[in-house]
């Protein structure tokens, strides 16, 4: 019988990072996941990609994925918020010295190199393509029988399995849910001119258009686009031509990054909201999409599974400290009270913004304006919504700052 410190059920971005990071902390982990490894690297799999915030990128870097991450991703120097494209607008530009707010690196990028960093560090166990058929937790441990008839033990389980977590539901953890009558079609488009590493928010009645900057390549400059459209439009646009997609996006963009094309492969997602009311129990605790899920109208979802495993880790490494079992229900408790305030005010201010900016009509359109105009202006609630994009926010876990547990 294997034995680890911790069972992850989940080996995505957020399972992987936190099984590289405890590792890095002496702690063992067996990682399940039923994924085909070829399957969820290859470009046709994810066409999506992430905004880390500057600190959660400080924490992948400081558990040993910076050489792993060079020169894959694109700094956000600058953000720019406007409501359509009429005057009023909000700018994120950060001071001098302080580095950028973010860097965009496709989803399969990150993926691989976490996958990497898992299977080489030493007390991480990893069996992709295996299904966990049944997980006991007791006050004793926790014990799961494999497809591969082997059976696992550890101290504490991980549910890291995504929006539809079954370790979540089985646990009877009760989740707040609603869907939006959006999807987000999501590409990558290469464009005339540069971006000069600004990603761009422009908010429509009709969902939120965002133009995020990527690397360029051989054909030129690129970025990604996250266009939200009403759900009965979802399949007309992707079916477009790429001709008429790339006109209709020129229309959202009004012609600032110049002509437009070619357009990458596109990818469409329903978009919903779910929050887990308790997000432990008995030797479990929830992190990444299986504790929230949120619209990625500010970019955050990943970014706060990250946050997640930097919280936990530091209770699990400060518990193993004091000798006790990665399990004990104080330590639990800990994370448990640590997540869950910052995680549903992201969750309620991101629900908030999808409906303020969907009001239509003119004085809705006006009364936007003149708030983002009048944020822009006042340094100090600017510096607030900067410190949130960085994910520097808050009481602020040690990886976040770079810094072992």
């Amino acid at each position: 019988m294997t034995q680890a410190d911790l069972l992850i059920l989940g080996g995505g971005l957020v399972g992987s990072a936190l099984a590289v990071a405890l590792d890095a902390h002496g702690i063992s982990s067996i990682v399940i996941d039923p994924a085909d490894p070829d399957a969820i690297l290859a470009a046709s799999h994810d066409g999506r990609a992430s905004a880390i915030a500057a600190a959660p990128l400080r924490m992948l870097e400081a558990i040993g994925l910076a050489e792993d991450l060079a020169g894959k991703g694109c700094p956000i120097e600058s953000i720019r918020v406007s409501d359509g494209l009429k005057p009023g607008k909000l700018d994120f530009d950060p001071q001098e010295g302080e580095g950028a707010l973010g860097t965009m690196f496709e989803n399969r990028d990150l993926r691989r190199a976490l996958m990497a960093a898992a299977q080489r560090a030493p007390l991480v166990d990893v069996r992709m393509k295996t299904r966990a058929l049944s997980v006991d937790r007791d006050a004793h441990g926790v014990t799961a029988t494999l497809d591969s008839g082997e059976t696992v033990r550890a101290q504490l389980l991980i549910g890291a399995e995504g929006r539809a977590s079954p370790t979540r539901d089985a646990a009877l953890l009760r989740v707040a849910r609603w869907t939006y009558d959006h999807a987000a079609i999501v590409t990558s488009l290469h464009h005339e001119h540069s971006h000069e590493n600004t990603a761009f928010e422009i908010f429509y009645p009709q969902g939120p258009f965002a133009i995020l900057p990527l690397n360029d390549d051989e054909a030129g400059h690129r970025s990604a686009i996250v266009w939200s459209v009403k759900r009965s439009e979802e399949a007309g646009m992707m079916k477009l031509s790429e001709r008429g997609f790339l006109a209709e996006a020129d229309k959202k963009m009004g012609g600032f990054l110049g002509k437009l094309g070619p357009l990458g492969p596109r990818f469409s997602y329903p978009l919903g909201f779910h929050h887990a009311a308790k997000i432990t129990a008995e030797r479990l605790a929830l992190v990444g999409d299986a504790a929230h899920g949120i619209h990625p109208i500010a970019g955050q979802g990943v970014n706060v599974g990250f946050r997640d495993v930097a919280a936990l880790v530091e209770v699990l490494v400060e518990g193993k400290r004091l000798g006790l079992d990665m399990g004990d229900p104080a330590l639990l408790s800990r994370y448990e009270r640590w997540r869950s305030l910052d995680t549903m005010m992201v969750s309620i201010a991101t629900d908030a913004l999808t409906h303020l900016f969907g009001i239509p009509g003119g004085a809705a359109n006006a009364a936007r304006r003149f708030g983002l105009s009048a944020v822009d202006r006042i340094p100090t609630l600017k510096n607030w919504f900067m410190s949130e994009a960085r994910g520097e926010s808050g009481k602020v876990p040690r990886l976040l700052h770079g810094e072992m547990a």
